[in-house]
């Protein structure tokens, strides 16, 4: 959480970059003062200590608060470490899964419910209206966005994914008001998913992006699903980025569908009967 703050500064209004100091410079104090004394330490008006934590994707102060409490107290038990090229299986082993629970636990304790929860209401209600969903990913991030496509496909929700630079141009110029667009992205710094982020905010789509904080797509976007984990560049362990993203659509995935509500189950019910047949016995 601390670390997506100091990211996200210099996109801050000057009032906001010094409520956000303040949390960086004494998280702990900051979860337990009262607004008031917040907003006279950080010399600003107390709307601006609430438009700060809004602006972190947060709902409101208690919000931001208590998942500052939460990553305070708590913590992450294990940190990122790199595997050896002299490292035994039991090694690769417990790095590999250690690297995956330190970014998972990271998220849980950072991830914005209010951000969450925008997100989710715009899938759902673009189902409901029969508008177009559609996944943008490039590279390892189109995996995920496959796999996005995957699970909301499974929900009855009409959808596809593009990791095709140009096809996610033209797609996006085709994306219009009451349409919404996914876009995952471990940089937030890839040009082809830039131009679609554009394009199809522009047509008046509802752009979501999963990428880093402090990215110029994170920007871009009008809901941000922060994506940040404690990993460095290491190259033989495979990307936690791209477990996280997975992690993420699978929140994503589960809050749309109890939002379709109770006529999802016969639909999962059917396919799974229908499924069986597949399999040898």
């Amino acid at each position: 959480m601390l670390d997506r703050i100091k990211a996200s500064l210099p996109s801050l209004a000057p009032a906001e970059q010094r409520v956000g100091r303040l949390v960086l410079t004494d998280p702990r104090a900051f979860a337990n003062l009262p607004v008031s004394e917040l907003a006279d330490r950080a010399h600003v008006s107390k709307p601006t200590v609430v438009r700060f934590c809004r602006s972190m994707g947060y709902d409101g102060l208690s919000d931001f608060k208590l998942k500052l409490a939460g990553s305070v107290s708590e913590g992450v038990p294990f940190i990122h470490r790199s595997v050896d090229v002299d490292d035994k299986t039991g090694d690769v082993l417990v790095k590999v899964i250690d690297n995956t629970v330190a970014a998972f636990l990271k998220y849980r304790n950072d991830a914005s419910t209010f951000a969450i929860e925008r997100a989710a209401e715009a899938l759902a209600s673009t189902h409901k209206t029969g508008k177009r969903i559609e996944f943008f990913g490039a590279g390892n991030s189109g995996i995920v966005a496959q796999d996005a496509q995957h699970k909301f496909f499974r929900l009855g929700v009409n959808t596809i994914a593009y990791s095709d630079g140009h096809m996610q141009v033209m797609s996006a110029s085709l994306l219009g008001p009451g349409d919404c667009v996914v876009i995952i992205s471990n940089s937030g710094r890839t040009r082809d998913l830039m131009d679609a982020a554009d394009i199809a905010r522009k047509n008046g789509a509802t752009t979501i992006v999963i990428t880093a904080s402090g990215s110029p797509l994170a920007s871009a976007g009008q809901i941000h699903l922060a994506a940040d984990h404690p990993e460095g560049y290491d190259r033989y362990s495979p990307m936690v980025s791209r477990l996280l993203h997975l992690m993420i659509i699978d929140v994503l995935a589960t809050c749309v569908a109890l939002r379709i509500g109770s006529k999802l189950q016969p639909l999962l019910k059917e396919m799974k009967n229908n499924l069986r047949n597949k399999r040898y016995a």
